[in-house]
């Protein structure tokens, strides 16, 4: 079954039939020694951290699929008003959130 995500109140062309609630989906990414190493070295010499972006990336894709997990198991066919934070969590570890309203479409 397809399922919208969006970060909007709404999406155009349909009408929302119902709210079912709350869909929530975290993840939390350990940083690696290598990476860390890696990074360090960028912020020295300048540039962006490809390895810590394409983690985040990863991660933030894996907070969203568990939310619309989430949101399927509620029976919704869409989830809106969809939010992301970033979290760190005990200085070594990032959490990633992703949450949002599921509901059922007419």
């Amino acid at each position: 079954m397809s399922l919208t995500v969006t970060t909007t109140g709404s999406i155009e062309g349909r009408t929302i039939e119902s709210y079912l609630g709350v869909a929530a989906g975290e993840t939390i990414l350990g940083v690696n020694v290598f990476k860390d190493i890696a990074a360090g070295f960028r912020n020295i010499v300048g540039g962006r951290s490809g390895k810590y972006e394409e983690e985040l990336r990863k991660g933030r894709d894996t907070a969203i699929e568990e939310m619309a997990e989430r949101a399927r198991e509620m029976g919704a066919d869409a989830v809106v008003g969809v939010k992301v934070d970033y979290e760190t969590v005990g200085g070594q570890m990032l959490m990633i959130t992703a949450c949002g309203t599921a509901v059922k479409l007419r």
